[in-house]
């Protein structure tokens, strides 16, 4: 990616978090870090990429867009562990459907 690119993705994060009231705080416990490194991050200061600015730009993107059969078709990580975990059973899928409907527990609450 382009450093215009990932300074684009940056602002563009950061307006979505004023847009829909995204805190940092909320943003740092989400990726497990500290409330001052994401203030840098959508700050631009640094705006190479790395892995705590992907983090952080992927949460809001998340956030923002809200869960969408394209967002599922996109993420490889859930793909690629639902391949691992179902025998491609309809009753193991409805299995796992459960599992993961119970991860909602976990979630944090929009603030």
């Amino acid at each position: 990616m382009h450093l215009y690119d990932v300074q684009a993705r940056v602002t563009a994060a950061a307006e979505a978090c004023r847009r829909l009231g995204i805190s940092q705080s909320q943003i740092a416990e989400a990726v497990g870090a500290s409330q001052p490194q994401v203030s840098r991050v959508l700050a631009g200061r640094g705006s190479k990429p790395t892995r705590l600015l992907d983090e952080v730009c992927s949460f809001v993107e998340r956030y923002q867009a809200g869960v969408t059969a394209e967002a599922v078709r996109a993420n490889d990580d859930l793909i690629d562990a639902i391949k691992v975990a179902w025998d491609g059973s309809a009753s193991h899928a409805r299995a796992l459907s459960a599992v993961i409907r119970s991860l909602s527990a976990l979630k944090s609450p929009r603030r």
